[in-house]
């Protein structure tokens, strides 16, 4: 998750345990000479704190109900009880695996590719540990970072199921989740998210440092708000690879295979969008204006895809649907994901008309051409969203665009926009 535009220094984030300015001490204050004597022990942010517990809870109810009711009303009821059952078993599974390993090797040093397992069984951490934010100075408890980056380690691959949905064994999905998970989930994470945080940067050698510890593509430059790569780009394709080897439904294109309760579908997208603002806001770390940015651009770039989609529908059938509409809202909230606190709210919207189209065509023509059987479109949905929103994240980033830009640690402002640069970036990260 990659710093959006800030501040280093951030007085309204300032952490409780860091001096007040010397205006606002009281009279009866220590000397400024001894207060700096001795650097403040870092404390977390009380508020950010309570800020990414909620948004935690928010993204754990994206999966369990929300993805869940969303898949089971798709599939034919006679499927349903197995995919809400390997959805929950999912998210089971990778809470643990997440404490046992995952944690340590996604996020901590080792390798542009891998971390290590210094804190595998999340040795090490501690009520006490704290965790870097995007601002200097700035912290939160590490367990809460753990639990956060848990709930997008659990999401990720109960998306995939979608793709295969009524033709896999349930001890088959368990052992392809769990090596799914070690050997595409976190090495993608590390690349994407890993770095030494915003304190170690204080002067161009710094960072220097920072960037040869960091991530293959967080070093190459690659901005990935909440996700996109990570999350979307990453399952779509495996649940487009799923769907290649394990083949086509039984009856599939001679018998009907409609869903059977589009109500069902329609709660879990309700959820889904909910639970979404903590997925998305929740990647700022922080509760504050840029966490604010990632809220409003997910509203309005979900509203803009819904009513792209409708459209699009609309003029190619001659009339809307509901899962037209619900799978339009998802379209626009995994295009946001990667764009979200870069972008500005024009952009959102831009975003959001741009990528429905793209995903319909890929759901209503590309997989019939090309002959695979994705169940519930997680390829044409999740991969596809998620590569339009990861390039025009390097777009709208602008500021010339009205985007929040990217934060130059060194210089604690804006870094200079290089369109090229930063699009030969993103193409590394889609590719």
């Amino acid at each position: 998750m990659v710093a959006p535009t800030e501040a280093a220094a951030v007085v309204e984030e300032m952490p409780a345990a860091e001096p007040a300015p010397v205006e606002a001490m009281p009279a009866e204050a220590a000397p400024v000479e001894a207060a700096a004597e001795a650097a403040p022990t870092p404390v977390p942010n009380k508020g950010d704190t309570t800020w990414m517990m909620v948004s935690t809870i928010l993204v754990t109810l994206m999966v369990i109900p929300g993805l869940a009711l969303f898949y089971g009303g798709l599939v034919r009821q006679k499927n349903m009880l197995s995919v809400l059952m390997q959805v929950f078993m999912i998210f089971s599974l990778m809470a643990v695996l997440w404490a046992l390993y995952g944690y340590s090797v996604a996020f901590t040093g080792g390798n542009p590719f891998f971390g290590g397992l210094g804190k595998a069984f999340l040795a090490g951490v501690t009520p006490e540990s704290l965790g870097a934010t995007f601002s200097k100075g700035v912290y939160i408890p590490e367990f809460t970072f753990v639990a956060f980056q848990l709930t997008f380690a659990a999401i990720t691959p109960a998306l995939i199921v979608g793709a295969f949905a009524e033709r896999m064994k349930f001890s088959a999905v368990l052992a392809f989740m769990t090596l799914w998970f070690t050997f595409a989930y976190l090495p993608m994470a590390h690349m994407v998210w890993y770095w030494d945080g915003p304190d170690a940067i204080t002067t161009a050698e710094s960072l220097n440092t920072v960037v040869a510890n960091a991530g293959w593509l967080w070093a190459k430059g690659a901005l990935d708000f909440a996700g996109g790569t990570v999350v979307h780009i990453n399952a779509g394709v495996a649940g487009l690879v799923a769907a290649y080897v394990l083949g086509k439904r039984i009856g599939y294109g001679k018998e009907s295979m409609t869903p059977h309760s589009l109500t069902l579908t329609m709660v879990g997208a309700a959820l889904l969008w909910v639970g979404w603002y903590g997925f998305n806001a929740g990647s700022n770390l922080e509760a504050n204006g840029y966490a604010a940015l990632a809220l409003i651009n997910t509203t309005i770039a979900t509203g803009a895809a819904t009513l792209s989609w409708t459209f699009s529908e609309w003029l190619l059938k001659g009339k809307p649907s509901m899962l037209g509409a619900a799978s339009g809202a998802v379209a626009g909230l995994v295009a946001i994901t990667p764009a979200c606190g870069f972008v500005g709210p024009m952009g959102a919207i831009i975003i959001g008309l741009v990528v429905s189209p793209i995903c319909y065509f890929f759901v209503a023509k590309v997989k019939y051409m090309l002959g695979y059987d994705d169940a519930l479109d997680v390829f044409g949905v999740h991969a596809i969203g998620g590569i339009v929103g990861a390039l025009l994240t390097g777009v709208f980033v602008n500021p010339a665009l009205g985007g929040a830009g990217v934060v130059d640690y060194v210089a604690n402002g804006v870094a200079e926009y290089n369109f090229a640069a930063q699009m030969t970036a993103q193409i590394w990260a889609v590719g």
